[in-house]
């Protein structure tokens, strides 16, 4: 059985330096929480101010889980469909410990570097202070087939879908966030040590409503 860990995100800056240097065991994600879909989807919005609130591991583990977990363990099928089955994203999350990479087979956040970087994840001043924010990337490498063209535009499908996830999560949890174009994609690309096929798409800056 998994170890679940329930210890905020507050409790843990307590002990920084270990946070980012270890991985992050999530919890099971808890189906029963957040309101209808035809509620969040009335409800969805763009939200660029956010309470000062953590967001528990429980509240990351059904984030993420919604936004591009395994909900087909047998299949090892996601949230989202994906050209040929190709899974080319993945989630990086901001926060002010550090980066983590989300791990969906395994349900962990992995470590990737020590320190707050939020404020790289977007030019605007507000996604410096959200408590996290996710970065949307493509891997283009993982594509059996078709020119870099088509494999651009099957990313930029997938990367919407997730995005939707995201926000419609965050619209049933009395939560916010928005899609974020405007960042440095090069540095963020750089900062993440990326490969020249993984390619930055979006950021979600996510945190309670105020």
């Amino acid at each position: 059985m998994k170890l679940v860990l329930t210890v905020t995100f507050a409790l843990l800056t307590f002990c920084g330096t270990l946070f980012a240097q270890q991985a992050i065991q999530l919890n099971d994600p808890d189906m029963s929480r957040g309101s209808s879909l035809m509620q969040s989807l009335q409800q969805r919005k763009s939200v660029r101010s956010y309470s000062e609130k953590p967001l528990s591991t429980q509240d990351l583990s059904d984030l993420l889980w919604a936004a591009y977990g395994v909900n087909r363990p047998d299949e090892k099928k996601r949230t989202i469909p994906t050209a040929s089955n190709v899974q080319d994203i993945d989630l990086y999350l901001f926060t002010a410990e550090g980066i983590y990479l989300y791990d969906a087979s395994e349900n962990m956040l992995n470590p990737v570097l020590e320190g707050d970087f939020r404020a790289e994840a977007g030019i605007q001043d507000f996604v410096g202070t959200a408590p996290v924010t996710i970065v949307i990337v493509s891997d283009l490498s993982r594509y059996r087939r078709g020119d870099e063209a088509a494999r651009r535009r099957y990313a930029a499908m997938h990367t919407g879908s997730v995005s939707q996830n995201i926000s419609l999560f965050c619209a049933a949890n009395n939560m916010g966030t928005v899609a974020i174009g405007m960042l440095d994609y090069d540095a963020v690309k750089e900062r993440l040590g990326l490969s020249e096929t993984q390619i930055v798409k979006l950021s979600h800056p996510v945190g309670f409503l105020e």
